[in-house]
C-alpha cells in the first residue's frame, strides 16, 4: 500500500497548475534543462522545514532520500546549481505563489464572521556582515544593515494576509498606504503608521482603526466620556485635530471626530490610543490594541523556527527568495494544521515534520496492522509448545 510522505502532505497545498502558469508568465524555466523552478521550490522548502542552515547541509540531507524524489517530482540537488538559481531567478515567482496561498488560506481558515481583525507591522531582518558592502542601500536610519519584512496578519486565523520585502530604510507607512482597505474590517497598528490622511482613507472606506497618538499631536477636546478606572481606563475623550496643516506643505484631511483613550500600564506611562470607533466600550478598544502583540510573536516565531537569520546566498535576489520561501513554508504548515486537525501548536507540528519529513505514516501504520494480524492468526492456528 502506497501513501504520501509528510513532506508531500505539506506540498499538497501548493496549486501546481497555478504555479506552472506563474513560472511560464515570468519565463522561470526558459532555457532550463534540469533544475526547474519546481525543483528550486521543493529544495528551498525542504531547507525551511528541515532546519538546514547551509547549502551543503541541504544537499546532504535532501540527496540522502533519493527514493522519495520521484514522488516529489524532483531529483537530486547540487548546491552550486541551487545557489545559481537563487541568484538569477525572478523572486516574483515565489511572491505570487505566496499570494495564492494567502487567498487559499483565506477561504480555508477564515471563520464565517463579518468582522476581520488585521494587525500591521514590520521587522528588520539583519544581513550578514559579508553583505554590507554589496547592499549599502539596505541600511536603516539606525545604521542597521538588513531588509524589512512588512506583514498584514489576520489575528483570527493566524494567517498572513499580505507581505512585502523592502530595504531597511523604507518607512512602515510607505508600504501601509499600498494595502487595500476592506470595509467593515479593523486595522490595528503602532505609531510607525502615523499618517492622518491614511487614517482618513481608512475611515472613508468604512473600516475601523486602532493605533496610538504621538506625543506632539495637536488635539482639541470636544467632550468627555465616562471612563472606568477599575478596568484600567484613565480617560475617554472625543477629540479632533487642531491643525489642518500640521507640517509645511502637508494638509490634514481628517476633520471628523476621533476618540482618545488613556489606558493604564503598570510601571510605565499610560498608553494613549486613537480610534475612529466612537461607540464601542473603551476596554474593548484597549483589548484590540493588546492583540497587536500577536504579530510580534509571529515575527519571533518565524525568526526562531525558520531559516531567515542565516542566508545561503549573498545577493539581494537570493535573500528575497529565502524570505519568501520561509513565509510560504509558514502558510503551508498552517494549512496542514487546519486540514489534519492537529491538536497541538504550530511549533509542535513543525517539530514533528522536521524529524519525519520522509516518513509515510499510513504505510507504516498499515504494515504494523498487517503484522499484528498475522501474529494473532499464527497464535490461533499454531499449537502451544509449552503447557
Amino acid at each position: 500500500m502506497y501513501s504520501i510522505s509528510r513532506i508531500q502532505q505539506v506540498l499538497k497545498a501548493v496549486p501546481q497548475g497555478a504555479f506552472d502558469k506563474i513560472v511560464q508568465g515570468h519565463g522561470g524555466d526558459r532555457y532550463v534543462k534540469r533544475f526547474r523552478c519546481r525543483d528550486q521550490l521543493v529544495a528551498m522548502l525542504y531547507m525551511q522545514l528541515a532546519g538546514a542552515q547551509s547549502l551543503r547541509e541541504l544537499q546532504a540531507g535532501f540527496n540522502a532520500q533519493t527514493r522519495h524524489h520521484y514522488h516529489l517530482g524532483t531529483a537530486r540537488v547540487a548546491r552550486s546549481t541551487l545557489s545559481e538559481a537563487n541568484e538569477r531567478r525572478n523572486p516574483l515567482i515565489f511572491a505570487e505563489l505566496l499570494k495564492l496561498l494567502i487567498e487559499q488560506a483565506g477561504r480555508a481558515l477564515r471563520r464565517e464572521r463579518s468582522e476581520l481583525l488585521y494587525l500591521l507591522d514590520a521587522t528588520t531582518v539583519p544581513l550578514p556582515p559579508r553583505c554590507s558592502q554589496e547592499l549599502r542601500g539596505h541600511m536603516s536610519k539606525r545604521g542597521n544593515h538588513g531588509m524589512k519584512l512588512h506583514l498584514q496578519f489576520e489575528a483570527d486565523s493566524a494567517a498572513v494576509a499580505s507581505a512585502s520585502i523592502t530595504k531597511a530604510a523604507v518607512n512602515d507607512i510607505t508600504e501601509g498606504r499600498k494595502l487595500p482597505i476592506e470595509a467593515g474590517a479593523t486595522y490595528v497598528f503602532d505609531k510607525g503608521y502615523c499618517n492622518y490622511n491614511w487614517w482618513h482613507s481608512i475611515d472613508q472606506k468604512g473600516a475601523t482603526f486602532v493605533t496610538r497618538f504621538r506625543r506632539d499631536a495637536a488635539l482639541t477636546f470636544k467632550r468627555e466620556r465616562r471612563a472606568s478606572k477599575k478596568k484600567g481606563i484613565l480617560r475617554d475623550s472625543i477629540v479632533a485635530f487642531a491643525l489642518r496643516t500640521p507640517r509645511g506643505g502637508h494638509r490634514n484631511s481628517y476633520s471628523t471626530p476621533l476618540r482618545r483613550i488613556e489606558v493604564h500600564c503598570p510601571d510605565q506611562a499610560p498608553l494613549v490610543l486613537a480610534t475612529n470607533d466612537l461607540t464601542s466600550p473603551a476596554e474593548e478598544i484597549a483589548l484590540l490594541y493588546k492583540q497587536r502583540w500577536a504579530i510580534e510573536l509571529l515575527f519571533k516565531w518565524v525568526k526562531q523556527h525558520l531559516q531567515i537569520r542565516r542566508f545561503v546566498g549573498r545577493n539581494e535576489n537570493a535573500m528575497r527568495i529565502q524570505l519568501l520561501t520561509a513565509l510560504i513554508a509558514y502558510m503551508l504548515v498552517l494549512l496542514l494544521k487546519k486540514a489534519s486537525g492537529f491538536p497541538g501548536t504550530l511549533w509542535m507540528l513543525l517539530a514533528e515534520l522536521r524529524h519525519s519529513l520522509f516518513q509515510r505514516p499510513r504505510t507504516d501504520e498499515s504494515y504494523c496492522r498487517r503484522r499484528r494480524a498475522l501474529q494473532e492468526y499464527i497464535a490461533t492456528v499454531q499449537p502451544c509448545l509449552f503447557t
